[in-house]
C-alpha cells in the first residue's frame, strides 16, 4: 500500500495472535533476523514465509523493512529472501542490490529461469528439511 511506513514500535509490538508460537519479550525484528539466519545455503524463503515463521503472518512488507535496515556487512543472509514470485525485489536507493542478491544466490547453487525467477519448487526452504 503506497504511503504506508512502519515505525520501530509497529515492527516490534508483540503479536499475541499465536500463543506459544512467539517468545514474549523478543521483538519482531529480532524474530525476523533469527528466521532468516536459519535459511540454509542454496535455499530461499519468501517475505511472507519469513513473516509467518516470525509470528506475524501477513507482514511480508515489514520483513522487507527489517531486511532493508540491516547494516552493511551484516552476516544475516538477507539475499535468501525473495518475493512470492521467486524474484529478487528491487531495493530503492540500492540499484545494484538486486544484482548482488542474484550473484550470491547463484554462488550457492540457486538457479534462475530465463524470466529471472527462481524455481520455488526446487529451492524454497521448508523447515525440517
Amino acid at each position: 500500500m503506497p504511503g504506508i511506513t512502519f515505525t520501530a514500535h509497529e515492527l516490534d509490538r508483540p503479536t499475541g495472535k499465536r500463543p506459544g508460537k512467539v517468545m514474549p519479550g523478543i521483538t519482531f525484528s529480532a524474530r525476523v533476523v533469527s528466521v532468516v539466519a536459519r535459511i540454509p545455503r542454496g535455499r530461499v524463503a519468501t517475505y511472507g514465509q519469513v513473516a509467518a515463521e516470525a509470528g506475524r503472518a501477513g507482514a511480508a512488507r515489514a520483513v522487507g523493512v527489517v531486511m532493508a535496515c540491516l547494516p552493511d556487512g551484516s552476516d544475516v543472509p538477507w539475499h535468501r529472501v525473495v518475493n512470492a514470485r521467486g524474484e529478487v525485489s528491487i531495493r530503492p536507493g540500492r540499484p545494484s542490490a538486486g544484482e548482488e542478491q542474484r550473484r550470491l544466490l547463484e554462488r550457492e547453487g540457486v538457479r534462475f529461469g530465463s524470466g529471472g525467477r527462481i524455481d520455488l519448487a526446487s529451492h524454497l526452504w521448508k523447515r525440517g528439511r
